[in-house]
């Protein structure tokens, strides 16, 4: 995922690009200088081994200085974003465990204030929770609450992401399209 440029704590613009696979580690490269092999010389700007075990198959997000990771098996991650680098550990973390293959957050806002993730988990039935964007800790709503199942939408399907779009929240199923929104 390519990053809003970012100043260093010289005062240098930076462009920079954040990565991660199955093997845990979060990896953030200069998309100016993406360097060539060297046998002697790592040329990643910023390199977190196993700050994402046990391995993410989704796409983060980002808001406010801040990147979010949904790995396979594991809770929601915010990590801090400052000075251009990204904090060693989670700055917070939801206590929901995303089953694999994890989840794929997604941000709502209002411009740079009251930023909501939404993440799907992958689960029979599925599940859409909302979180404070802030703080994971603080789960704002999810589909499981509602009185009747009147919030339920099938079962779970892999790697999708919530999309946002004219205060409604849509969610890929696997025969549809399932809408949330406010009631009247």
């Amino acid at each position: 995922m390519l990053l809003p440029d970012l100043q260093d704590s010289g005062g240098t613009v930076r462009h920079l690009a954040v990565g991660a696979g199955k093997d845990g580690n979060l990896y953030v490269v200069n998309r100016d200088s993406m360097g060539r092999f060297n046998s002697s010389a790592n040329h990643i700007w910023q390199q977190l081994t196993g700050a994402l075990t046990p391995g993410i198959w989704s796409t983060p997000a980002y808001f406010n200085g801040a990147l979010y990771f949904g790995p396979n098996g594991g809770a929601l991650l915010r990590f801090a974003v400052n000075a251009a680098r990204i904090s060693t550990s989670p700055t917070s973390s939801s206590s929901v465990r995303f089953a694999y293959p994890g989840t794929s957050p997604a941000i709502s806002a209002n411009g740079t204030s009251n930023g909501i993730l939404w993440a799907h988990e992958n689960t029979s039935p599925a599940v859409l929770h909302a979180y404070d964007a802030g703080n994971l800790a603080n789960e704002l709503y999810n589909s499981a609450q509602a009185a009747n199942g009147r919030d339920q939408f099938g079962a779970g399907n892999k790697f999708i992401t919530p999309v946002i779009a004219d205060g409604k929240v849509f969610i890929g199923t696997q025969s549809g399209v399932a809408v949330f929104g406010l009631l009247n």
